[in-house]
């Protein structure tokens, strides 16, 4: 047997964990150095890329890419993980991102990596575990946040850049890789709220039908802004807020569940709202006083 079949293969996609970058950053990289090409929309081995990688078949997804697992190791990788003590501000981001300079900081306020000051933006509990640098000018005082470069492979701003931009944010790799059966897969989201959002439950729509007749712009099972695949039943742009309602509090995996996103939370220093059933038809005595702690007026 040769060498080449005793190796280990990984598609990009896991090449992307292995290296802790975000997919669509590794494939320029490859294309940057010549070891893929796009033909037809589709990404392709060059001849070089052919060296170290291979064509395989997956029953559901069809043909991808495969590299040898030694590529991780490659100077091409390297090259970039040494710019990681290298601090950028609000504007390189905005030129990388190709987006307004104005809507950067908003942008990472919403994702909570810094918070508006009385001037200025100041570093949160989660930017500050991403590497985030607080400053300030030395003229006026007034504080900002410089960045690490890592954080242009942030997986949660590259998605949300993605997302404002209209593109889509996972590929097919990602997608089927998330299709064992799971909480989110088990219970559909087949209860139409007013707003038009599908929720899972009873519960959820009627929390989604306060916060729509209350003119509160929320997000229904939004992402969480790091790197972990965990998502919040509700999410409140305005006061950067999270809604969890907890359903199923005699069922000993989702009590499990419970306390690893309660451990989250206060790892990152989330603003958090909890509800149970018992507040459930409450909610017009119970949400006002819970929001109003954060800053949020329901009336």
């Amino acid at each position: 047997m040769s060498t080449s079949q005793k190796s280990k293969y990984l598609s990009t996609t896991a090449l992307s964990k292995e290296l802790k970058m975000n997919v669509k950053q590794v494939f320029q990289i490859l294309l940057d150095n010549d070891l893929v090409k796009r033909v037809d929309d589709n990404w392709v081995l060059t001849d070089k890329g052919e060296k170290v990688g291979t064509k395989k078949k997956h029953p559901k997804i069809g043909e991808y890419i495969a590299w040898n697992e030694n590529i991780k190791n490659n100077n091409i990788f390297k090259k970039i993980n040494e710019n990681d003590d290298v601090f950028i501000n609000a504007t390189a981001l905005s030129k990388h991102f190709e987006v307004s300079k104005f809507k950067i900081n908003p942008i990472l306020s919403e994702l909570g990596f810094v918070e508006k000051s009385i001037k200025g933006w100041t570093m949160t509990t989660l930017g500050k575990s991403i590497g985030g640098k607080q400053c300030e000018y030395e003229r006026t005082g007034i504080p900002y946040v410089n960045w690490p470069k890592s954080i242009l492979q942030n997986k949660r701003l590259v998605e949300t850049m993605n997302e404002i931009a209209g593109k889509d944010t996972e590929s097919k790799e990602e997608e089927d890789t998330k299709s064992s059966v799971g909480f989110r897969q088990k219970y559909e989201a087949n209860h139409r709220a007013a707003d038009g959002h599908y929720v899972r439950s009873r519960a959820e729509m009627l929390i989604d039908n306060w916060l729509y007749m209350s003119g509160i712009v929320h997000a229904y099972e939004r992402k969480l802004p790091i790197e972990e695949d965990v998502y919040t039943d509700f999410y409140l742009p305005v006061g950067r807020v999270y809604i969890e309602y907890w359903g199923l509090e005699d069922n000993p995996k989702y009590q499990a569940r419970k306390q690893e996103k309660l451990g989250i939370y206060d790892k990152y220093d989330f603003n958090l709202i909890q509800l149970k059933d018992a507040d459930i038809q409450n909610l017009d005595d119970i949400l006002p006083k819970k929001l109003l702690k954060f800053g949020i007026q329901a009336y």
